[in-house]
């Protein structure tokens, strides 16, 4: 799937995004609770980039529980970043953000972050230099020892158990309000759309675009998040 077909997908999405992974709230709180943790040594006016940002749940997260940070939004579906902008500004914080329609490789020149959030967004490359360029893009957007805390769907190099976990993420899946032609359209994505690799390659794309070794600081069966440094 290329760039505007993937646009196009959650163009669609948009209005309903939130709704049909309501049932995924339990994974999103553990995952904005231990990243909490993961910025707790940021400056109070810290700039933080939110890469592929969607509707904007973490942004809303962190700018809640720390009224001093601005935020950089960047995100390709116009229709999500609508939806983020919206509840921004619902919540009073939409004079904290700025958002942009695109990529990276777009955005304006301005000051550096001090951290970047990109979360469930490079699975979808699926060239590995594709995927480590895109993470020199965020690493050339951070302070030097700036800290990218990212999150992609990955799964273990034992074919065995990754079948077992992958067969409790489908029953995950099915529960999230898709319908079973929904749930079919996810299974061929995966199969040829989503680059779901073992923890440790991941790892070393994040570190060949610009990083310090990345911890993984959260797991909830298929999703998995780490935190590294910019070198």
């Amino acid at each position: 799937m290329n760039k505007e077909e993937l646009k196009s997908v959650f163009d669609q999405q948009a209005s309903s995004y939130d709704q049909q992974w309501a049932r995924m709230a339990a994974i999103n709180n553990g995952l904005y609770f231990l990243l909490e943790s993961v910025f707790s040594e940021l400056p109070p006016e810290a700039r933080i980039l939110c890469v592929g940002v969607g509707t904007g749940k973490e942004l809303i997260h962190l700018a809640k529980e720390n009224p001093g940070w601005r935020f950089t939004a960047v995100e390709p579906s116009g229709a999500m970043l609508d939806v983020c902008r919206q509840r921004a500004t619902e919540e009073g914080l939409g004079s904290r953000c700025y958002f942009h329609e695109g990529y990276l490789d777009s955005l304006p020149a301005m000051e550096l972050h001090d951290a970047a959030t990109c979360f469930l967004v490079s699975q979808f490359m699926l060239d590995k230099e594709t995927r480590s360029g895109f993470f020199r893009q965020i690493a050339s957007q951070l302070q030097p020892g700036g800290l990218l805390a990212n999150s992609d769907l990955s799964s273990g190099t034992d074919s065995d158990n990754g079948d077992a976990l992958l067969k409790v993420w489908w029953k995950v899946m099915a529960t999230s309000n898709l319908s079973p032609e929904g749930l079919k359209r996810m299974k061929a994505a995966y199969a040829k759309d989503v680059a779901v690799l073992p923890s440790a390659e991941v790892k070393s794309i994040i570190q060949s675009g610009g990083f310090a070794a990345p911890v993984q600081f959260f797991q909830s069966g298929l999703i998995h998040a780490w935190f590294a440094k910019r070198v």
